[in-house]
C-alpha cells in the first residue's frame, strides 16, 4: 500500500467517526425530552384555575335579622312587603328554597292590602296594624269548598262576612278562603278557634284572605285567583311560614 492510500485511510475513518457521534448525541438528547414528560416523571402540569364558588340564594329582601327568625326547616316562605310602615298596600312573593340553589320565586308578585294603618312589631287588638314577624301557616278554611290544598281545610258557614270596609267597599266573600297566620293562636286548629295564647289584648284571627279591595283590620288580602293559588301550592312538609313586614324592616 503506499503512503498516499493509507493517508487516504485514516482521514476516512475519522470523518465516519465524527457522523456517527454527532447522530447519536441527537438521538439522545430527543430520548431525554420526551422523558422528562413521561409518567411518574417528577415535572407537573401547568395548573388549572379553580371553579368559581357558588353559595346558596338567600331569601331576597330579606335581612340578617328577619332571617334568623327562619325555623331551620323551612322550605316555603311567603314574603309580603309594604313599601312603608304606614303602607295599607303590599307585594307579595311566594318562595321555595332548594338545596343547592337556596331561595327561588315560584309565585307572585302579587298585590296585597294589610293593615289600615300599616305595620307595627308590638300588635294589639283593634290597632288597625298588621303584625311585623315570621309566622307558620299551618291550618286554612274557607266558606267555599276546599280548593285542592295539602294544609287542614275546615269549610264551614261561619266564614262569612258582611257590612262595608273603610273605603267603603262591600266585605262579603272575603272569607271565602282564607290561611290563619299563626300570631296568637294555636297551629294544627280550625282558623275560627279563638283561643289567644298571649292574651285578647295581643288581638288575633289574623289570616290571609280574599282581598275585597280595601285596607284590613289587621289581615293580608289577596284577589280571589290568588288565594286559590296559595291554597292549592302550600305543602306542610315544607314547613311554610310567612314573612311579612315594611321594607326598611324587613332588609335589617
Amino acid at each position: 500500500m503506499t503512503v498516499r492510500k493509507a493517508l487516504a485511510l485514516v482521514i476516512g475513518a475519522v470523518v465516519c467517526t465524527g457522523v456517527l457521534a454527532t447522530g447519536c448525541a441527537r438521538e439522545h438528547t430527543g430520548a431525554s425530552s420526551q422523558d422528562a414528560h413521561a409518567p411518574g416523571s417528577s415535572a407537573s402540569p401547568a395548573p388549572h384555575p379553580a371553579p368559581p364558588r357558588s353559595f346558596p340564594r338567600p331569601l331576597p329582601g330579606i335581612g340578617p335579622v328577619m332571617r334568623e327568625r327562619l325555623p331551620a326547616g323551612t322550605r316555603q316562605a311567603l314574603v309580603v312587603t309594604g313599601e312603608t310602615e304606614s303602607s295599607s298596600q303590599a307585594r307579595v312573593v311566594l318562595y321555595e328554597r332548594y338545596p343547592a340553589e337556596g331561595w327561588r320565586a315560584v309565585a307572585g308578585p302579587w298585590p296585597a292590602h294589610n293593615g289600615l294603618r300599616g305595620w307595627t312589631d308590638d300588635h294589639e287588638a283593634g290597632d288597625l296594624h298588621t303584625p311585623i314577624g315570621v309566622f307558620g301557616l299551618s291550618d286554612a278554611g274557607g266558606r267555599l269548598p276546599d280548593p285542592g290544598t295539602l294544609l287542614p281545610y275546615d269549610e264551614d258557614p261561619q266564614f262569612s262576612v258582611s257590612g262595608t270596609g273603610y273605603l267603603g267597599e262591600p266585605l262579603e266573600g272575603s272569607f271565602d278562603y282564607v290561611v290563619a297566620i299563626d300570631y296568637n293562636r294555636v297551629p294544627g286548629t280550625t282558623p275560627l278557634d279563638k283561643t289567644r295564647p298571649m292574651g285578647e289584648d295581643k288581638g288575633g284571627g289574623v289570616w290571609i284572605h280574599v282581598d275585597h279591595d280595601g285596607p284590613t283590620n289587621a289581615c293580608v288580602s289577596l284577589s280571589e285567583e290568588h288565594m286559590r293559588a296559595l291554597l292549592t301550592v302550600l305543602d306542610p312538609d315544607r314547613n311554610p311560614v310567612v314573612v311579612m313586614g315594611p321594607e326598611e324592616v324587613l332588609s335589617r
